[in-house]
């Protein structure tokens, strides 16, 4: 199929979707329909519950947060570890209560969870009150399913194996009106032994460069001043286009538009990360100084068997190649603790890329074994108190940096876009700056989606405490 046939598909089946949209906004229009969106999981589930809010604010629903006041209610789920799933089925349970007592309730589920085998027949067998279930690949079709729902009472179930198309041309939410996430690819090649997410989300897609270049001019012609790039590995963005366009290619576009002040992406993954990138990054000056370069484990040997193809002294000197072009970079991390194998010298040598790159921030998890991948079958898992105490001597050690970390910035003034009120203080914002660094200040709300220069006064380990600069 050539390219241009791809993209009159993908137009045709938004503008089905849409007219879906439309034929359902009047039959529920003057109903005061109410919808719950839960989102678990990764910025990628995130944004498409983005899509999911704007297909049914269209239609006339309206958001709201508690699920026993809702007429229908939706979980984005995740099943990159097993808690996640966990929660889902225990607050399954909790809307089968619900619905007893409001049988017009309609709930659905969709996300990665719902790409299991395993997961539907149990959704089937146990959970059969489940109105609409569908996966990844078909989000946009939201609309058909809730008409098709709606016109048969019956349950809809829509779970493809494969992806057909990438249709992003539909309604959507923002949580914020002046920075907006946005998908550059989808899907996942690498295959990490103890991820699930290829499996679920399938191979690598990308997004014509020309359609994300009119998608960020549309954003900034609306407002936003920062975009998040999302892909699974925004490194190897471009390689699936039937004309080649490298990620580096891509921030060099899109920094060239008037009026974006900063640009984000996530994740990159380290066997990839390219000199050209390093060089942009360094250079554009709205492409943001910190990369989030999951290490996942620090010995070569562990992640020969987790085949992230990079050694731990690759992994290094990637991290010097970055700081010697960008000397004020922030680097940020994930880490898995206690994968099939790992010994004591193992777990070591991750201390040792703590101890030598000093991140400013990680995310650190505890292995769980996910049913389909490679690791699931390996022998040597490692006894859950050792890998307790692994992590909580990993999780010590990593704060200790992150606090260090945090003090150079006292005493310096930085830029700072403010993004909300803090939870706990309603005259404390909360924004970050350009390293993504987080910044608590007393300010005016007024200042919400506007960038101020702030001194940084003091240090927490997890966020900076400034004021802001007259």
């Amino acid at each position: 199929m050539s390219e241009r046939q791809v993209i009159n598909i993908s137009t045709e089946e938004a503008k089905r979707q849409t007219d879906i949209i439309h034929i359902l906004s009047q039959s529920l229009k003057g109903k005061n329909l109410k919808y719950c969106v839960s989102t678990f999981g990764c910025q990628m589930n995130a944004r498409d519950s983005e899509k999911i809010e704007g297909m049914l604010e269209e239609m006339g629903y309206e958001k709201i947060t508690k699920e026993d006041e809702a007429d229908f209610v939706i979980y984005n789920t995740c099943c990159v570890r097993e808690n996640a799933e966990m929660k889902i089925y225990g607050r399954l349970g909790h809307l089968k209560t619900i619905k007893k007592k409001n049988p017009n309730l309609i709930i659905a589920l969709c996300g990665c969870m719902m790409q299991q085998d395993i997961v539907l027949e149990t959704l089937k067998k146990k959970y059969n009150f489940v109105d609409i279930i569908f996966g990844t690949y078909n989000i946009y079709k939201l609309p058909e399913l809730l008409q098709t729902r709606l016109e048969t009472q019956e349950s809809v179930i829509d779970i493809w194996d494969s992806h057909q198309d990438i249709v992003e041309d539909l309604p959507n939410t923002r949580k914020y009106n002046f920075k907006a996430c946005v998908n550059i690819m989808y899907g996942c090649n690498n295959f990490c032994t103890y991820c699930i997410v290829p499996y679920v989300r399938g191979r690598e897609r990308s997004r014509e460069l020309s359609d994300i270049l009119n998608e960020v001019k549309a954003l900034v012609a609306d407002g936003v001043k920062e975009v998040m790039f999302l892909g699974q590995n925004v490194n190897s963005y471009g390689q699936s286009l039937s004309t080649p366009v490298s990620f580096a290619n891509l921030l060099s576009e899109v920094s060239q538009i008037e009026g974006l002040k900063r640009i984000r992406f996530m994740t990159s993954h380290p066997k990839d990360l390219s000199d050209e990138l390093i060089e942009v990054i360094a250079e554009c000056d709205n492409v943001c100084k910190s990369v989030h370069l999951p290490i996942q484990a620090g010995s070569t040997h562990i992640l020969k068997s987790m085949n992230r193809k990079y050694t731990k002294e690759s992994y290094l000197e990637l991290v010097s190649k970055l700081r010697t072009a960008i000397p004020h970079i922030e680097i940020t991390t994930d880490f898995i603790v206690g994968f099939p194998g790992e010994t004591e010298e193992d777990f070591l040598d991750t201390l040792d890329v703590v101890e030598k790159v000093k991140y400013a921030g990680a995310f650190t998890f505890i292995y769980s074994k996910r049913t389909g991948t490679p690791a699931a079958t390996m022998e040597e898992q490692v006894p859950e108190e050792i890998v307790k105490k692994r992590f909580n001597k990993l999780l010590t050690l990593t704060n200790d940096h992150i606090l260090e970390n945090m003090k150079k910035y006292v005493g310096q003034t930085v830029e700072v876009l403010f993004e909300e009120t803090s939870k706990n203080d309603k005259t404390v914002l909360s924004g970050r700056t350009d390293t993504s660094i987080l910044v608590n200040v007393k300010a005016p709300d007024t200042l919400i989606g506007h960038f101020a220069q702030v001194k940084i006064v003091a240090t927490k380990t997890h966020y900076l405490i400034g004021e802001l600069v007259e």
